[in-house]
């Protein structure tokens, strides 16, 4: 008898323990396919789904607000993908809001990503159909990968070749680069330039020096000359104005004093007339 009830005590939990863990899976399940809480349904025609499946998530910034709910064939060119998000996630999308297929990180399974809309926009309602776009597929990417790739090899070569030919002296870089002889006479070139500037300098140091332009030399000094006395009697003339005006000012706050004083004078003469009249009526 004991063991039979040791048997039948094992069999109850054992029961007991399948039910809360069917009952957990049924929550986990559900509250995953949104069956607990209150749905609409949204659509939107693709010209490829991109291996997209019923199931998959679907996101609006960045946060799971629904999942993929069915995925129809309509023509040879457009599938229709329904799906099924919250409610109260609804309430931000608007009608112009585009629907787009992405990926769940690099290699991830697929999702549809919604992107919001116009903020004046009017609020969707239930089985409205969005807008979609086509996003960059990963075999677009690859083939642009690899003719960039195909241009750098081709460019690597081409500039390996160019190379090649200037250690080798061709050409007139080559030349330019690896000739000694054409060195050596851009060297002579360059110490001719700097003594003719030597020569030129003196030759200009004479001509100054000279007679003939001696009557030259001093017209161009006087000018400076008088160019430096103007500039220095227009900052004087400039210094004058500015204290005439400081002296003006002061001269107008000095009025504005004294006619503050006479005014307090003539209300301290009438103040004492009333005291004083005052005074005699009592």
């Amino acid at each position: 008898m004991e063991k039979q009830k040791g048997n039948k005590t094992r069999l109850g939990i054992l029961v007991t323990v399948s039910f809360i863990l069917l009952i957990l899976a049924i929550y986990f399940i559900g509250s995953r396919q949104q069956l607990f809480s209150k749905t609409m349904h949204l659509s939107g025609i693709f010209t490829d789904i991109s291996g997209l499946q019923v199931g998959n998530n679907v996101r609006f910034s960045g946060i799971n607000i629904g999942t993929i709910d069915k995925i129809e064939q309509i023509t040879d060119s457009s599938v229709k993908v329904d799906m099924k998000i919250l409610e109260s996630s609804g309430k931000f999308l608007k009608k112009d809001a585009i629907a787009v297929i992405g990926s769940d990180g690099l290699m991830g399974s697929k999702i549809l990503v919604i992107i919001a809309g116009s903020p004046e926009g009017k609020i969707v309602a239930d089985f409205d159909t969005l807008k979609t776009t086509m996003p960059v597929s990963m075999d677009d990417i690859l083939v642009n990968l690899k003719v960039t790739s195909e241009n750098s090899a081709e460019i690597t070569s081409d500039l390996a070749a160019i190379i090649k030919n200037i250690r080798n002296g061709n050409g007139a870089i080559g030349k330019l680069f690896m000739d000694n002889a054409f060195a050596e006479n851009m060297d002579d070139a360059i110490v001719n330039i700097k003594q003719g500037a030597g020569g030129f300098k003196q030759n200009m140091d004479a001509a100054g020096n000279s007679i003939l332009l001696r009557g030259f030399m001093k017209k161009k000094k006087k000018k400076e000359e008088r160019a430096k006395e103007r500039a220095i009697e227009q900052a004087e003339k400039k210094e004058i104005r500015e204290d005439k005006k400081e002296i003006r000012e002061d001269k107008k706050q000095t009025r504005i004093e004294k006619r503050a004083e006479r005014k307090e004078q003539r209300i301290e003469k009438r103040e004492e007339r009333k005291a004083d009249k005052a005074g005699k009526e009592e």
